[in-house]
């Protein structure tokens, strides 16, 4: 009499998600982590070293105030640009508030990052898993990433005019190629053995694309993301720059050409800096803290 197998029941999601703890727990044993205490040194060298940099920046800033190499409406001092960011952030005008004008740029920007991200992750996931698309559409991704965010003002304000559809529409095509770039480069880095071993487990459709190919694709993608939060950032403030409306409401572009326009030049740099510390901050507190994680839990982080 033949013996007879069973067959083996369809696996679950439960299944995908303890074959990721495992996988993740063979990445961890790959590389072993040095538990002397040096660490805790390397993180307090970690956090001090940005504001050295900043103290070395501000020191050689006033040396040159102190040469005059230029006069001072056209290089300020330290102290003069403070006090210009003092005067904005105390300022009862709305739309001259430096609280106010970050907050509104911060939030737009946020918002077109994730409109940009709904569209370029479904984007991402279609060329990464279809070369022919990919064939056709992949260039003129490339292309839309390598133009500058700017040269799509002029045109946005005449299809939108002056409102927010125009500087929503010029952050998408800013931050959404980068965004699906990034994706289809972690796809291109999976191993051919994790898919195949997906599809032999059953995974299908959805479910492949949600715990397969979508984790496995992670540390291409985030930085992809962190690239894509990088140029909605610049694209927000070119349109902000040149899409001027107080219906619009306040924000650090429309505050950085207030300023030019009156020769402010200490509310000119106090903007930009406040500008530039707005795109360090969010890289500090949500990609490097992925960034990190990700290292962490595939056994990479030293």
């Amino acid at each position: 009499m033949a013996n007879h197998h069973p067959e083996h029941p369809v696996h679950t999601e439960h299944n995908f998600n303890e074959i990721g703890e495992l996988a993740a727990g063979l990445d961890a044993l790959d590389t072993a982590k040095d538990e002397s205490g040096t660490g805790r040194g390397w993180r307090i060298l970690q956090g001090f070293a940005p504001l050295s940099a900043v103290a070395l920046l501000l020191l050689i800033w006033q040396i040159v105030v102190w040469a005059q190499v230029q006069p001072s409406w056209v290089i300020p001092s330290p102290g003069d640009v403070w006090l210009a960011l003092v005067d904005r952030a105390t300022n009862p005008n709305p739309n001259l508030n430096l609280w106010l004008s970050a907050g509104n740029s911060l939030r737009k920007g946020v918002e077109g990052f994730l409109i940009a991200l709904a569209i370029g992750l479904p984007l991402g996931v279609a060329l990464g898993l279809n070369k022919w698309l990919r064939l056709i559409v992949r260039p003129i991704l490339t292309g839309l990433q390598q133009l500058p965010s700017v040269a799509w003002v002029p045109a946005a304000i005449i299809w939108f005019g002056l409102s927010d559809a125009t500087i929503f529409a010029v952050v998408l095509l800013g931050a959404t190629p980068s965004i699906a770039n990034g994706l289809i480069s972690g796809i291109d880095q999976i191993p051919t053995l994790y898919l195949r071993a997906g599809k032999v487990l059953g995974a299908k459709g959805f479910v492949y694309i949600r715990d397969i190919l979508l984790p496995a694709s992670w540390p291409g993608f985030l930085a992809g993301l962190e690239q894509g939060w990088a140029f909605a950032w610049r694209s927000l403030m070119a349109a902000e720059l040149i899409a001027i409306n107080p219906a619009l409401g306040a924000g650090l572009g429309q505050m950085l050409d207030n300023a030019r326009q009156l020769g402010d030049m200490p509310g000119v740099i106090g903007t930009i800096i406040v500008i530039l510390t707005v795109g360090v901050l969010v890289e500090r507190l949500v990609f490097a803290p992925l960034r990190q994680r990700t290292l962490k839990n595939r056994g990479l982080l030293r």
